[in-house]
């Protein structure tokens, strides 16, 4: 061999490198997002002093959105939730056997390269000091079967120093390809929040390769294309963003026009559904595609979300669906509202581990266009339990999910909502059935039928007269079968509104003013309010009386004036079961509603609830398999068209 030919087989023998994670810092030096990029708790650790510290605090400055000074003798950690490299997961779903960590200095500094295992236990495991430079560390991702990280502290051991970049890279050969995506929002009325989150996509120059399409799907009637700052972003994004208008399908039917669009384009490997009342961290847009192109057969790859108003929480780490009584939640072992301003990332044990979940949000999530292909789009549901559905329908398929550290919005929390008992109670309950229908692996639907049933029980002890008739109006639409959902999905939410106006119950008065002052009939027996239960024989007890209570008549004066005004934290089934009336105060703290007992309602309603559950439980099977045999045809890219055909809205209107 030549040494021409030496050389050139030395050069097509070389690793290929792909940068899939780079450490980023936050616009502006936001002080409420900082503790999630970068953590300067070092110096308090052995006070134990659980509050995050700002960078002139801790001898430093953000100098731009990829470097940071220190002074000298000064610290920090990139321990933190958005520069710690999950290294669990890439262990878990890809074949890539180490990753590089390179970081590049100005000035003297000491890099302190940390792991940790499952368990949350930390070493160091190399320890390198440079005057100016690049520093590069291959680390391999063998010790990370069940989860943890890898980090690096950066230590102004001489003089100032400046952090200029750091990013990690794996070998490019192990990815299934190198794709690109195209992002799908769906907005209804949120045409702020929707032209500052474009502004956003178009700034970053990193998704320029990334992502080939941006369709803004806008189901409303204050469009997008009507706020006065759209055109400058429409220009940054350019030929990348098509708006497309439709009438009001909901989540499902705005996501499942965005799928749409991006198979008959043929552009894109993927799809990113994006709510449209977040803010985004583009970098976790770039690592979500990474991530799929790395895995070893196609994934969804899902981001995390954080509180909009608590900039530093995190809902959840991982959620699952409890087929057994058909519900959602976190994972065991995991905390939901985690506030990494109080608790960083290398001292939270429990964050260490690896989650394998059943389904993510569609706040963002990332879906593979093979998915698209092979077990269609979303359910035509409008809202609720499209994402978590999708998710377990894609399992099937042998898909899997992963929610990816590292990736994640902020989006508006759903702590000032009780939307159990407003108008989306009809399309938790519908739809809650329908999954379970389509997914469950119980006879009869396991738990569900008993938990349904109770929950109406405990919603009319509460004389929350409206949510239950939305929950049984849910439960008549799904005996009618898998017809009525494309045939409705854009009809059932006036009904739905105009129904649930009927009840006092649902009519929320702003005016703090608007009732009369409380009174009433007797005191409270020995003084003191009812309270909750404790123990199964003590909440049998107040149930029965409870219940007792509801086959008596009313007061005539409770009906005018209300026996007790109950904030909503304390408005329980085991307080107002034993009132005439009450004003409760709504969810988000903006007004108030009057509950009245009503005897009539409460046995027809129960009535109804126990005849309706006795039939679900007879039909449970062949009505399960009914919707099972159609939902091949109701989730089609082709049923789909014609639905938006049918609510096509006139552009120029």
């Amino acid at each position: 061999m030549t040494a021409v030919e030496q050389a050139e087989a030395e050069q097509a023998s070389e690793v290929i490198r792909r940068v899939v994670h780079r450490v980023v810092l936050p616009p502006d030096a936001d002080p409420d997002t900082l503790p999630l990029y970068v953590d300067f708790t070092m110096a308090r650790a052995e006070e134990k002093i659980h509050a995050a510290v700002a960078p002139a605090e801790a001898g430093a400055e953000v100098t731009g959105r990829r470097s940071l000074r220190l002074n000298g003798g000064a610290e920090a950690s990139f321990g933190a939730y958005f520069s710690a490299f999950p290294a669990g997961y890439w262990r878990r779903w890809t074949d890539v056997a180490e990753v590089r960590l390179s970081v590049r200095l100005s000035g003297a500094g000491t890099i302190a390269v940390h792991k940790s295992n499952a368990r949350g236990n930390a070493q160091r495991v190399r320890l390198v000091r440079t005057d100016d430079g690049v520093i590069d560390v291959d680390l391999s991702l063998a010790p990370f079967g069940d989860g943890g990280w890898y980090w690096f502290d950066l230590y102004a051991s001489d003089g100032d120093v400046t952090l200029e970049s750091a990013e990690w890279s794996v070998d490019g050969s192990y990815a299934r390809k190198v794709g690109t995506a195209s992002i799908a929002i769906t907005t209804f009325n949120r045409p702020d929040y929707c032209v500052a989150q474009l502004h956003k996509l178009g700034q970053d120059q990193t998704l320029t390769e990334t992502v080939d399409r941006i369709y803004v799907v806008d189901q409303g009637n204050q469009l997008v294309q009507d706020q006065p700052d759209f055109e400058e972003a429409a220009a940054r994004l350019g030929e990348r963003l098509a708006v497309v208008r439709q009438g009001n399908l909901g989540g499902s039917g705005g996501f499942s026009r965005g799928m749409t669009e991006t198979l008959e384009a043929g552009d894109s490997d993927y799809v990113m559904l994006l709510d449209d009342d977040i803010v985004s961290e583009p970098e976790g847009i770039v690592r979500a595609v990474a991530f799929g192109d790395f895995a070893r057969t196609p994934t969804i790859v899902g981001g995390h979300m954080f509180s909009m108003y608590e900039k530093s929480t995190l809902h959840a780490f991982g959620e699952r669906v409890n087929r057994y009584s058909f519900w959602w939640g976190g994972l065991e072992n995991t905390e939901e509202r985690h506030d990494f301003s109080l608790a960083p990332l290398r001292t939270t044990p429990w964050l260490h581990q690896r989650v394998d979940v059943d389904y993510n949000g569609w706040w963002m999530c990332l879906i593979p266009v093979e998915a698209l292909r092979a077990v269609g789009l979303s359910l035509p549901v409008f809202i609720k339990w499209d994402d978590a559905e999708y998710c377990l329908r894609a399992a099937d398929a042998g898909i899997p999910t992963v929610s990816l550290p590292g990736a994640a919005v902020w989006h508006v929390p759903w702590v000032d909502k009780d939307d159990a008992i407003d108008w989306q109670a009809y399309y938790h309950q519908r739809n809650r059935w329908l999954a379970a229908m389509l997914h469950s692996p119980y006879n009869g639907g396991g738990a569900l039928p008993r938990v349904s049933f109770t929950s109406d029980v405990k919603h009319l002890l509460q004389l929350q007269y409206s949510a239950v008739e939305l929950r049984l109006k849910a439960l008549e639409d799904l005996l009618e079968g898998p017809e009525h959902l494309h045939a409705t999905i854009g009809t059932t939410l006036p009904e739905v509104r105009a129904l649930r106006a009927q009840f006092t119950d649902a009519v929320i008065e702003k005016d703090p003013g608007a009732f009369p002052l409380t009174r009433r009939h007797r005191p409270p027996s020995r003084g003191k309010l009812p309270s909750q239960p404790k123990g199964a024989p003590a909440a049998l007890a107040s149930a029965l009386t409870g219940a007792l209570k509801q086959l008596r008549s009313v007061r005539p004066q409770a009906l005018e004036i209300p026996e007790e005004r109950i904030a909503t934290t304390a408005a329980k089934w085991w307080r107002l079961s034993h009132l005439d009336s009450a004003v409760v105060t709504s969810a988000d703290g903006t007004g108030a509603s009057m509950y009245v007992r009503d005897p009539k309602k409460f046995r027809a309603y129960l009535r109804r609830s126990a005849r309706l559950h006795q039939r679900l439980a007879r039909q449970w099977g062949p009505l399960s398999r009914q919707y099972r045999a159609a939902m091949p045809a109701f989730t089609s890219p082709e049923e789909w068209r014609v639905t938006f055909a049918a609510n096509a809205v006139d552009d120029q209107a």
